[in-house]
């Protein structure tokens, strides 16, 4: 006796094109096209994860020159500083002190 396997199918077929739906052209719409647009959407949203870590650094940094910039203080000279006296501060901290705290950043760039 064969199996025919109509259900298992369809419940396969249907989280796909679900999952698609809005999808522009036929992609959304044909399973084997929808299966594939699925596919690279998985391998875009994973690889934009990782480009996205990259572009938050970017944005810090921007933060942080701005902030020397006021402070009449060269970036690359401000690092240089804080990896000379040990001041391990990341990225992410020194952006968020040069934003909600210029004060205490001023202090911490004449403190150099």
């Amino acid at each position: 006796m064969r199996v025919k396997g109509g259900t298992t199918r369809r419940r396969r077929h249907k989280k796909i094109l679900n999952k698609t739906k809005g999808y522009r052209l036929t992609k959304g719409n044909l399973y084997k096209v929808s299966h594939e647009a699925h596919l690279h959407a998985g391998q875009y949203a994973y690889n934009h994860r990782q480009k996205r870590l990259g572009q938050i650094r970017r944005v810090w940094i921007t933060k942080i020159n701005a902030a020397c910039k006021n402070n009449n203080i060269q970036y690359k000279d401000f690092i240089k500083k804080l990896k000379d006296k040990n001041i391990e501060l990341d990225r992410k901290v020194l952006a968020d002190l040069a934003v909600n705290n210029p004060d205490v950043f001023t202090f911490l760039i004449k403190s150099l």
